[in-house]
């Protein structure tokens, strides 16, 4: 890429600091604009050294810092040059302007990150596991998207491309020197090879589910019949009063909802109506519109003070994950539950917690989640076509598995951008904002 690109690299508004960054060829704009300190002309720039001096914006002024990094060594493969100006609004407008007016153009959203992939920088996960720590609302989230980031699953499918890699090589070495007899490996040990590759996928996809959690995050569905304590329990695990609490029965009648993180994972709390029969047209639009929330809950939280065969009738024919808890354990109540809580004393309450980690997220592993739907669709698809090979080992000519390999191989390089659509490419670098 020949053309110059800028843009404000911080966030927008007033603040100590603002960073207005070039890439492409910045320097001769930069020496337009850049005086060091103490000097009258602009020196020759060092790369990865900080000056000081003036920034020159055409109608003013300012006092900041310029630094240049040399390609290849700087985010985007090129050089870059940035000016850490004073946080105002109109100062790092003002040198925006002036820059184009030098013959930069204004940067596309995620155009400097998309230049980086492009110059074989970081791969195509690594930039999605960028937005996900931008866009991250959780520890979690950020953990999950830092490990993509920093090529943790790229590195997983470069191992498994080279595994086919290796396989093609042979399989062509075969078909290319027939007379030759090479037989590079014995069918089982082509099977055993293939299915070692598909272990190696399936460990990835069955993170999934986790993944797919901590990146949208664990509903948690409350229910039980009126006054069980499902808003007082709300009120306590989000810390502050969200819900209306009463000893009238029906007072919750639509669903009430807040979030709270445990271990670092966002959890979605969803307070219902209490689950019994009414005459009031409303409270039965509550209590339906509780019955499909639980339906569909990573998690119920099923309340209640004393046993009873309705309890048991409605949780016996769910499939959803379950807490049964207890409540009001101050008032020394009984019944059957996995815990006994008390929301006036906190009893219990850390215990919950507990278990809600348990049942909703379940056991954690090095971080290579995957988060990613489009990920886990590529992994799959891979998986297929490795299923067809070993399936067709010894069944067919070693050319036409050599054609589910090869499937396999490009599935994965969607995942790394090396067989990634332009448009696909074009819309993760959408997500970006100006300036990243």
């Amino acid at each position: 890429m020949t053309d110059t690109i800028v843009a404000i690299a911080t966030a927008a508004g007033r603040g100590g600091v603002a960073i207005v960054r070039l890439s492409g060829n910045p320097v001769p704009i930069a020496e337009k604009m850049f005086i060091p300190q103490g000097k009258t002309a602009v020196a020759q720039f060092e790369s990865h050294k900080m000056y000081t001096g003036k920034i020159d914006c055409g109608a003013f002024s300012d006092f900041g810092l310029c630094v240049l990094f040399r390609a290849p060594k700087s985010f985007t493969g090129e050089d870059v040059a940035e000016f850490h100006c004073h946080g105002g609004v109109q100062i790092a407008r003002g040198i925006v302007q002036r820059a184009i007016s030098l013959g930069a153009r204004l940067a596309e959203r995620g155009e400097y990150t998309k230049r980086a992939f492009l110059n074989g920088k970081l791969s195509l996960a690594s930039a999605e596991g960028m937005v996900d720590m931008i866009n991250g609302e959780s520890e979690a989230e950020v953990r999950a998207g830092f490990a993509l980031y920093g090529e943790t699953l790229t590195r997983k499918v470069k191992v498994m491309q080279d595994d086919l890699t290796n396989l093609l090589a042979g399989i062509d070495c075969d078909i290319d020197y027939p007379e030759e007899d090479l037989e590079f490996a014995s069918e089982d040990a082509v099977r055993e090879r293939l299915v070692s590759i598909k272990g190696k996928l399936d460990a990835l996809l069955k993170g999934y589910g986790v993944g797919k959690k901590i990146k949208q995050g664990v509903t948690v569905v409350i229910a039980g019949r009126p006054n069980a304590g499902k808003s007082s329990l709300l009120n306590v695990l989000l810390g502050y009063d969200r819900a209306i609490v009463s000893s009238v029965p029906g007072t919750t009648r639509d669903s009430v909802e807040g979030t709270v993180e445990i271990e670092g994972v966002r959890f979605n709390l969803i307070d219902t109506a209490g689950l019994r029969e009414s005459d009031d047209e409303i409270e039965q639009i509550g209590v339906k519109r509780a019955e499909r929330l639980v339906k569909s809950a990573d998690v119920l939280l099923y309340l209640f003070e004393e046993w009873t065969k309705e309890d048991e009738s409605f949780v016996g024919g769910l499939t959803v994950p379950c807490v049964l808890v207890r409540t009001k354990a101050d008032k020394g109540t009984n019944g059957k539950s996995d815990l006994a809580i008390s929301s006036a004393s906190g009893e219990g309450i850390d215990r919950l917690k507990t278990l809600l980690y348990e049942k909703g997220v379940g056991e954690t592993n090095d971080g290579a989640f995957l988060v990613e739907e489009r990920h886990y669709a590529a992994l799959r698809k891979a998986k297929e076509s490795l299923r067809e090979a070993i399936a067709n080992v010894g069944v067919v000519p070693s050319d036409v598995i050599a054609v589910d390999l090869r499937d396999a191989w490009d599935a994965l390089g969607e995942i790394t951008g090396e067989t990634a659509s332009e448009t696909v490419i074009n819309e993760i670098f959408a997500k970006f904002c100006v300036g990243k």
